[in-house]
């Protein structure tokens, strides 16, 4: 059948199994909307700023694997896309940015409203085009949802000229090229880490967001298990082993605990499984698991001996590898290595201060213990971050959501809409610190018109507190720029945007004021007003080895 370039996007999206698009309507992408208006079938979310559209179509994708879908208009509207989607491709997140552009003959003129925004974003993406021809529409669309799944999953951006959008062309249905997980190379890459895993005595599991994406936290459970080691995850590998798991010692690395780190160099085989090996985890590199040979088990191959040198390495899938190797090994016993790795564990807990003070830490445990077993709790960037990583304890896979890689301030709130749509019957958390809530709120005007109802967790010190702590500890206390010293009336300025918000000023208000946010209809604001001296413990000072930790 004849359809315009509008209604072919539309029935792509569909194809595609699309039910939710986040964007911010413009000129090169009117057609688009007006066929947008028509429809009933695909919800659209009206962000403030398009940048907001960007994080929540990723946070749609990391709470429900599917791909996000985002859409701007040309010049700034698809700039203003440009920090999302790089947040998208340092966290391998199924993403795709549909933007406009000026008409076909207008390109490359200077034209009112274009940018080269595949020029810009081909560093950050998997792959991007710009469609040139009607007749490449559908078939483009298709290979953008493909490509953003297969493999190691990230963004793709397509391109499409105003005059595009109502061009007409023969449309017929496809059904979605199925993606399949990709097998290991060969048998014997299979044969080698198991042989590998036998001779070890003193084993270690290093897990990161890889198991989350290829939904292997159940064979990282059964691997662990059987081989009776500990695990440490990764920043973005929260969620993808249990939190209250007995072999589990914590996140590894620059906010890592002490028996995490130590294990890692002291074992004697270090199994990384979907994990990158960022310089947060492993610190001075020369330093990084001495004594250990590393087993690397990853879908990408540009990742192995990109940061540390490897012994052996399983190209592929995580999730048929880890089937495979479990299928090949012996139930171990708990011994002498697990004992020790745990009792460094029991005497070098992360703690905190308990002087009747309010403490972040106290008011995560507490949230922690309060939300259903459901429950999403997305984060910002910095000291709120790292204290929901080390406090938090999330009951399984893409329940903790967060900007590993590029570390993108503003992130959490879009994000949090964006797992709020996708599910809207579960409750969802935006932990953050009041300079990340500066650079969003105006996306609280969208979660409360858009009905989605999520619930902010501001831990309010009124200073920029990460780089506070560096310039505590490492520029002699000169604070350039980290205090900020708003004016701003949190509840006013909630209440202006239609939600509704609460303070928190002592502890013993915290139970009673969360129960209260979570009873609440509505988007809510939780102000805790907290210590700006108050730091991220343990930590690893820049270019030192991760078990030279800061403990207090």
């Amino acid at each position: 059948m004849q359809l315009t370039g509008a209604q072919i996007i539309m029935e792509c999206l569909k194809e595609q199994g699309v039910d939710t698009v986040f964007g911010y309507p413009g000129g090169s992408v009117i057609f688009i909307y007006d066929e947008l208006y028509r429809r009933t079938d695909i919800r659209h979310i009206l962000t403030a700023h398009e940048q907001a559209a960007a994080h929540a179509a990723d946070g749609y994708a990391r709470a429900t694997g599917k791909p996000g879908v985002c859409l701007a208009t040309s010049g700034p509207g698809a700039t203003n896309l440009v920090t999302g989607i790089a947040t998208a491709y340092m966290d391998s997140v199924p993403l795709v940015a549909i933007t406009g552009n000026v008409a076909t003959p207008l390109l490359g003129k200077d034209s009112f409203q274009e940018v080269d925004i595949r020029g810009i974003t081909m560093p950050i993406t998997k792959h991007n085009y710009i469609v040139r021809n009607i007749e490449d529409l559908a078939d483009t669309l298709r290979k953008a949802f493909y490509i953003a799944q297969e493999g190691r999953p990230g963004p793709v951006l397509v391109d499409i000229p105003k005059d595009l959008t109502t061009a007409m062309c023969e449309y017929s249905y496809k059904k979605p090229q199925s993606v399949s997980r990709v097998s290991p190379e060969n048998d014997a890459d299979i044969e080698e880490a198991v042989k590998l895993i036998k001779a070890s005595k003193r084993p270690m599991i290093y897990s990161g967001g890889g198991v989350i994406a290829d939904d292997a936290a159940d064979e990282l459970k059964t691997l662990a298990e059987k081989l009776a080691c500990p695990v440490a995850l990764s920043l973005m590998g929260i969620g993808g082993f249990p939190a209250d798991h007995p072999q589990y010692t914590g996140m590894i690395g620059m906010h890592g605990t002490k028996a995490s780190n130590q294990a890692s160099a002291d074992c004697d085989l270090l199994i990384a499984i979907g994990a990158r090996f960022s310089d947060r985890v492993i610190g001075k590199v020369e330093g990084f698991a001495p004594k250990a040979q590393i087993l690397h088990v990853d879908i990408d191959p540009a990742e192995v001996n990109k940061n540390v040198d490897t012994y052996h390495a399983i190209v592929g899938s995580v999730k048929p590898i880890l089937q495979a190797i479990i299928s090949k090994l012996d139930q171990r016993q708990p011994g002498e290595w697990l004992e020790a790795v745990m009792e460094n564990k029991r005497k070098f807990p992360i703690g905190y201060l308990k002087d009747g003070k309010l403490r972040p830490q106290h008011i995560l445990e507490r949230l922690s213990a309060l939300v259903p077993d459901d429950a999403v709790v997305v984060t910002e960037v910095g000291q709120n971050q790292m204290w929901a990583a080390q406090f938090y304890q999330p009951n399984g896979p893409r329940t903790f959501i967060t900007s590993g890689g590029l570390g993108t301030m503003g992130f959490g709130l879009g994000a949090a809409m964006g797992a709020k749509a996708a599910f809207p019957d579960r409750m969802v958390f935006n932990v953050a610190g009041d300079g990340c809530f500066h650079m969003n709120c105006q996306e609280l005007a969208t979660a409360v018109r858009e009905k989605l109802p999520v619930k902010i967790l501001l831990l309010n010190n009124s200073v920029l507190g990460m780089v506070r702590q560096w310039q505590t500890l490492f520029c002699e206390k000169r604070y350039s720029e980290t205090t900020l010293e708003h004016q701003t009336d949190i509840i006013k300025l909630a209440e202006a945007f239609g939600a509704t918000a609460f303070d928190i000023t002592a502890p013993n208000q915290i139970d009673q004021v969360l129960k209260q946010a979570m009873e609440t209809e509505g988007t809510v604001v939780v102000n805790c007003i907290i210590d700006p001296d108050e730091m991220v413990l343990p930590m690893v000072p820049p270019g030192s080895i991760i078990e030279a930790l800061i403990i207090e």
